[in-house]
């Protein structure tokens, strides 16, 4: 669930994650829980028609933010090939990303210290495609658990028609930053062999394979979202969620309903829509 290792965070951040979501078999559950369901089409449909919705002139792609300047007269965002003045402004990144950006002024020190203090989980996501999903016909569901080698949890991945066939795997935590360090060739191998193991020999000659090390890509570091060590939510806890002037900060990491989900981040970014209308 945090792709961390238990030296990693602390007991009080599992206990307000768990509770975010209701309980730990809400988190764990396939059927009725937090794992049962896929978007048709990708999770990038939300953002996607979102965008659709807000329309081209108002959403500017490609334009990732490098400096904010705030202060009583307002903000100046300013962007590769774009710089925009606002009354307002929403950070809707995790802490620790939020962090990279130059603020001038410098954010408290407070703020800042928070996000040093939330690092991002650490994941791969390898998934190995297939002519068909031939373990169905062995009458195997394509989920498997085991305690061998670094993929320890994998999913029948395939789209809703069933073709082609696709199998997924995690590899998370002390594994994962392991697994970053092998070549390419070894990183498919380690994959495709447990797939083989788990699911028979067809499962050793995939078609494609494809994988996402989340910690090496440039907007994310990390997956599935930051976390807290020990000290850190009684030490900065406030900090998170706290406008600096008009710089307001909205994420899944600050939800309090299903934090480190989509679900949480939408619902951070309805709550701090509410506060810059009041604000304004």
């Amino acid at each position: 669930m945090w792709a961390v290792e238990p030296e990693d965070f602390s007991l009080l951040h599992l206990l307000f994650y768990t509770h975010s979501a209701g309980s730990l078999e809400m988190l764990f559950d396939t059927e009725g829980g937090a794992q049962e369901r896929r978007f048709v089409g990708g999770s990038q449909l939300v953002s996607q028609r979102l965008a659709e919705r807000l329309g081209d002139e108002v959403v500017r792609l490609e334009a990732p933010v490098r400096r904010i300047d705030h202060g009583d007269e307002g903000v100046t965002v300013v962007a590769d090939g774009l710089t925009v003045a606002a009354q307002r402004v929403v950070v809707a990144l995790p802490p620790p990303l939020a962090g990279r950006i130059a603020y001038d002024p410098l954010l408290p020190g407070y703020r800042d210290q928070l996000t040093q203090r939330t690092p991002m989980g650490t994941v791969v996501k390898a998934m190995a495609v297939y002519d068909e999903p031939f373990w169905r016909a062995d009458g195997l569901s394509g989920q498997a658990t085991t305690d061998e080698g670094m993929v320890r949890l994998t999913y029948d991945n395939s789209p809703p028609d069933g073709s082609p066939g696709v199998l997924l795997g995690f590899v998370d935590g002390a594994r994962a930053r392991r697994f970053g360090l092998l070549d390419a060739a070894e990183r498919r191998s380690v994959v495709v062999d447990t797939f083989a193991r788990l699911f028979g020999p067809r499962a050793a000659d995939p078609e494609r394979y494809i994988e996402r090390l989340w910690a090496e890509e440039e907007f994310t570091r990390g997956c599935y979202g930051a976390h807290m060590p020990t000290g850190a939510w009684t030490a900065y806890g406030p900090a998170l969620r706290e406008p600096i002037g008009p710089i307001h900060w909205a994420c899944t990491e600050a939800a309090l309903i299903w934090n480190g989900y989509m679900d949480g981040a939408v619902r951070s970014g309805e709550s701090v829509a509410r506060e810059v209308l009041g604000a304004l």
